[in-house]
């Protein structure tokens, strides 16, 4: 039993089952304890690989497209470029060589990140070394002004409820603990009128449905933000389309399933997003998507970018190069399963890649 299992456990014995979502927050986000807050779990020796990671021409695309749309808001002469959940400032250090293509962008450029982990502003630090930029903690400590947001696979990261239908009725999942004093799901009280999806209510008995509150207030403040402002932000996460049933929270260690409830801030937590509720959450802003990963990077030319990196390479980078862009766009791989949404003043047109 890890640390923060031990005391989660005796949390559970002196106050009783804790909602999944508590129990998720602290497996992530303990102080001391949580998942992220003392690690890099990212790259081949971590535990999952995320998109910058797999190649530049992710990063330089995303930067494209946040280029684009500061012409289109005007080319304000400053404007806040800010990602949430930034990794190992990979993502940020792409975007920031593709802006560097456009001088009067790079220049209009304020530079933050939205990161609570000690260990990873570190490492983004590192990775932007000589590139002036803040760090902060929660997206409300985000200067005024035109905003341009982005929030790769951070969503799916956000604590999230599970309800169980019994009945009629929708009850709380909860973790308790077993006979044997291990962490284990358990059924809590009934939750009267919660918050779902027409399709959803409909499930049958036993269906599990799962809500990210805190995915939606987020959703809401930035919609509040950009269209307030002036801006845009790009989702970019692992999910449903639209709101649908089922179990989909999991963990991942060293680039394998892990059980759920064993070994907690030793193994990634993670659960498909629920785009549709993050498109009603985003309030006067206008929503546009989402669209398919592969599709919003065909979009934006990655097939010609690939070509450009593989024109003086040598046969064995040039496949390398061909095979990170496939499991990019690809159908099999990661072109489907994640989805992009945008989030954009209501007077901004239909951001590229974006197009219905």
């Amino acid at each position: 039993m890890t640390e923060l299992a031990a005391l989660l456990a005796g949390r559970i014995r002196s106050s009783g089952p804790l909602p999944l979502s508590e129990f998720m927050a602290e497996a992530l986000g303990h102080p001391q304890y949580g998942y992220y807050m003392a690690r890099d779990p990212f790259g081949v020796a971590g535990d999952f690989t995320t998109s910058p990671e797999i190649s530049q021409m992710f990063g330089e695309l995303v930067g494209l497209w946040c280029a684009i749309v500061w012409q289109a808001m005007g080319s304000p002469p400053k404007v806040v470029l800010a990602e949430m959940g930034p990794g190992r400032g990979t993502l940020m250090a792409d975007i920031l060589r593709a802006a560097r293509t456009l001088p009067p962008f790079a220049a209009a450029l304020d530079v933050y990140l939205v990161e609570t982990s000690p260990s990873l502003r570190n490492r983004q630090a590192q990775t932007l070394a000589g590139q002036p930029a803040t760090w902060v903690e929660r997206f409300e400590d985000l200067p005024p002004g035109p905003l341009l947001l982005v929030a790769n696979e951070l969503f799916d990261a956000l604590p999230i409820r599970q309800l169980e239908k019994h009945g009629s009725a929708w009850h709380e999942r909860m973790v308790g603990l077993s006979d044997a004093g291990s962490l284990d799901f358990v059924t809590g009280p009934e939750v009267p009128a919660p918050p779902l999806a027409e399709a959803v209510r409909q499930a049958p008995d036993g269906a599990v449905a799962e809500l990210c509150p805190q995915g939606r207030a987020l959703a809401q403040a930035i919609g509040c933000r950009v269209a307030a402002s002036g801006g845009a932000a790009l989702i970019i996460d692992y999910g449903y389309t639209r709101s649908a049933v089922g179990d989909s929270l999991q963990a991942l260690r060293r680039h394998c399933y892990h059980p759920v409830l064993s070994d907690p801030g030793e193994a990634d937590l993670t659960a498909h997003v629920d785009f549709q509720a993050l498109a009603e959450a985003a309030g006067e802003a206008a929503v546009h998507g989402p669209v398919a990963q592969g599709r919003f990077l065909l979009r934006l030319g990655i097939e010609e970018r690939a070509v450009m990196l593989m024109r003086n390479a040598t046969p064995e980078v040039a496949a390398d190069i061909a095979g990170r862009a496939r499991r990019l766009i690809d159908p099999g791989e990661m072109g489907t399963l994640f989805q992009v949404l945008a989030l954009c003043h209501p007077t901004l047109p239909v951001p590229p890649g974006l197009e219905p």
